[in-house]
């Protein structure tokens, strides 16, 4: 396939199983300038797909830079006008959401990181019913990745910008699956896939995940009752399959908020909103962050603890193998969405309705009573290590591996 071509199926692979666009269905694309070209095929594509009209929102680092550098705090804690009621809007009829990511990881290095967390949490306040939908499967949505010259050029620094680009597209054609055939049938298979560990996960019943590693990881972390795994995509409430995440390679749940102990080292960089932490760690006890460190972005990691009540509390564990094909590409994207498919990682926050049976029919007090932290926030950060082992711990004391050296283990799909 030449370039073009594998634009165009990476547009119809976003559209088709990403958001899983319906005819008479309005579409949201948000995305950063740069990508201008890719998202007129993202539209082009949901048009063809039948959606109704087609709705872009566009970012740009630079000028997100410039609000930050020269704009107050209480101004940053403020949405633009008609923004959250746009969102609302769109989310409340149902429209398909389109995320894509083309960050530069440093656009916010040296910005006070009051600023930027004060309109995160803004954002998350007059945009509710928007982030609502999202979490309780009312609306398809997907989050996607397209290179740009900031990003590429982060992940490949001693390339030419125009080369830099050009390996970084290569690079999430493979993520995804492009190039290699059909890739809407590359992922039917890839949703297969994921079937018979989250069986396996779930026939176990773990009461507590074990986490150690030569980093420095010491952890336990336990699980709701009767636990609920996930993986490779999931089921709106209209019963449309589509995938949140592309790429996604890991099986997920929440643990119980209340019930880690340990320590717990980051094996990646963090980049969020546009700033970076690295070298950093949590300590954990009776579930909630008691103390924190990092070697840069430390203030950045303050912000988000100090998000909400809950945001130093744990929502999600998610199990990666080092194997996994994104980890043996050998890249630091620099990207959440990319590194997190390559290393287990936890993320911190809210939780998810489904790791509950009947999880989307309680409300945010149903679910904090069964466990699964509630918060405005989600982040995650990779954990994972080649010498990572992970030990299920079973209601009787019964001890299970389930990872070994970064890997499932041995008869771990049952």
């Amino acid at each position: 396939m030449t370039f073009e071509e594998k634009l165009r199926e990476y547009a119809r692979l976003a559209v088709r199983a990403g958001i899983a666009v319906r005819p008479g269905q309005e579409v949201l694309i948000l995305a950063p300038l740069e990508t201008a070209p890719f998202v007129r095929l993202c539209a082009r594509e949901a048009y063809a797909a039948g959606a109704k009209d087609v709705v872009v929102e566009w970012s740009d680092d630079e000028l997100t830079r410039l609000h930050y550098d020269h704009t107050d705090a209480e101004a940053c804690g403020r949405c633009p006008d008609g923004l959250a009621q746009r969102r609302n809007a769109l989310a409340e009829r149902g429209a398909a959401i389109l995320s894509i990511r083309s960050q530069d990881p440093a656009a916010l290095a040296g910005v006070d990181a009051a600023k930027p967390a004060a309109y995160i949490k803004a954002l998350h306040a007059e945009c509710a019913p928007f982030y609502k939908a999202q979490r309780s499967g009312a609306v398809c949505w997907s989050i996607i990745g397209a290179a740009g010259p900031a990003w590429a050029k982060a992940v490949f620094p001693g390339l030419p910008e125009d080369e830099a680009v050009a390996r970084l597209w290569e690079a999430i054609f493979k993520t995804v699956r492009v190039g290699e055939g059909d890739a809407l049938a590359a992922w039917q298979a890839h949703r297969r896939s994921f079937e018979k560990r989250i069986a396996w996960l779930n026939a176990q019943n773990f009461t507590a995940l074990h986490y150690q590693n030569a980093l420095g990881t010491d952890i336990t972390v336990g699980l709701p009752e009767n636990v609920r795994w996930a993986g490779g995509g999931s089921a709106a409430a209209d019963g449309r399959w589509h995938f949140a995440n592309m790429p996604t390679e890991e099986v997920f749940t929440s643990p119980d908020r209340l019930r880690a102990e340990g320590t717990v080292v980051a094996s990646m960089p963090l980049n969020y909103s546009g700033s970076l932490v690295r070298d950093f760690r949590f300590t954990f006890h009776e579930g909630r962050v008691v103390d924190f460190d990092a070697k840069e972005g430390r203030e950045v990691l303050r912000g988000i603890l100090d998000e909400d009540d809950n945001a130093r509390y744990l929502g999600e564990c998610a199990l990666v193998p080092a194997t996994s094909p994104i980890s043996e590409m050998g890249l630091l994207f620099y990207d959440t969405l990319y590194d997190e498919n390559a290393s287990c990682h936890f993320a911190l926050g809210r939780g998810f309705v489904s790791a509950v049976e009947g999880g989307s029919q309680l409300d945010e007090q149903g679910l904090l009573a069964k466990g699964i932290n509630q918060s405005d926030v989600h982040v995650d950060f990779m954990l994972g290590t080649k010498d990572l082992a992970i030990t299920g711990v079973c209601a009787d004391g019964r001890r299970v591996p389930v990872f070994v050296n970064g890997n499932w283990a041995e008869g771990v799909e049952g």
